[in-house]
């Protein structure tokens, strides 16, 4: 016996006598049975290949019936959960947010000190050629692959090979590789 569940109502197909049953939420008790008869399909196909087939139908499109149904509301939806319950207030201690006061106004200063020091200003310069530099050095590591497997930009496809080797040498050095 299989029950299939999609809203309102509930669906039983029970194997044994072959028949479908509609149970109402509101009523609980099964509806009228609904037979299906016992002659051949006119196709040529037995009455079992059709209950199968409109069983399976029934039961995807039960299946896709609670999928949707589900994902338009999640099951605690509208729930707002206990991070909304704002907590108990606490008494505040005056030498506490004195002390407290002084130390954010201290870490501001000594933020707006370090991020105005000449010492950052030029580590951040150094940085940025740094980048720069290293930058086109790995561009040039991957010419240089490239020129080697004869792919990309860097190919060397179309030159002899006294060319090709030239043109790998230069690369080499321009990298840094050695042979």
């Amino acid at each position: 016996m299989s029950t299939l569940c999609g809203g309102t109502a509930i669906i039983m197909f029970t194997s044994s006598s072959s028949s479908f049953s509609v149970l109402s939420s509101a009523s609980a008790s099964p509806a009228t049975p609904s037979r299906l008869p016992n002659k051949s399909h006119p196709a040529g196909t037995s009455t079992t290949t059709t209950r199968r087939l409109l069983l399976q139908t029934l039961t995807a499109s039960m299946v896709a019936f609670c999928l949707i149904w589900a994902a338009k509301a999640g099951i605690l939806s509208g729930y707002p959960g206990i991070e909304s319950v704002p907590g108990p207030d606490l008494p505040s201690i005056e030498f506490l947010n004195k002390w407290n006061d002084e130390n954010q106004k201290l870490y501001t200063e000594n933020d707006k000190r370090f991020k105005d020091s000449p010492i950052l200003k030029k580590l951040l310069e150094q940085s940025k050629l740094n980048k720069d530099k290293n930058k086109q050095l790995v561009a040039d590591k991957y010419c240089l692959r490239g020129a080697e497997w004869g792919v990309g930009d860097c190919s060397a496809e179309g030159m002899t090979p006294d060319e090709r080797d030239k043109f790998i040498a230069m690369l080499k050095q321009k990298v840094g590789e050695k042979d």
